[in-house]
């Protein structure tokens, strides 16, 4: 399973593995207590794969930023919480991604990308990151 696999859908928290495909959407997962759903076409989902993040320069793709996370943490849980202080919750996030856009990524953002990289690393999906980016560069060449 890949990233492409994972979604976040909009009023419901956490993120999502895609199980299987109906006539009218999908079913998915959640990979916080397993229960499944059904999703329609109507709601709003994103696939973790199409996510960025902005910076000053250009848009950083998501799984570049966990694995940025995943290197500082070396591989364990974030060092900070989603409960922690705005200030520090941009601290920490000036240390993964130094020259991300203050203006356009706000401190939801920050703890929404925290959450999800706890869970990934929990769920020990982490190592998808790095499979995921090769088979990128395998296709490029």
């Amino acid at each position: 399973m890949s990233l492409e696999k994972i979604i976040a859908i909009a009023g419901k928290p956490g993120l999502f593995k895609l199980v299987a495909q109906t006539r009218a959407g999908f079913i998915a997962e959640s990979l916080i207590d397993g229960k499944r759903l059904s999703v329609n076409v109507q709601q709003n989902v994103s696939v973790l794969s199409e996510i960025a993040i902005y910076t000053l320069t250009e848009e950083v793709p998501l799984k570049q930023v966990f694995l940025n996370i995943k290197q500082k943490e070396n591989g364990q849980q974030t060092s900070v919480s989603t409960k922690d202080s705005k200030d520090k919750l941009e601290e920490y996030f000036f240390d993964i991604l130094p020259d991300y856009d203050e203006d356009r990524v706000y401190a939801s953002d920050i703890k929404k990308v925290i959450q999800w990289y706890n869970l990934l690393q929990s769920h020990k999906l982490l190592d998808l990151l790095e499979t995921d980016i090769e088979n990128k560069s395998d296709e490029e060449e």
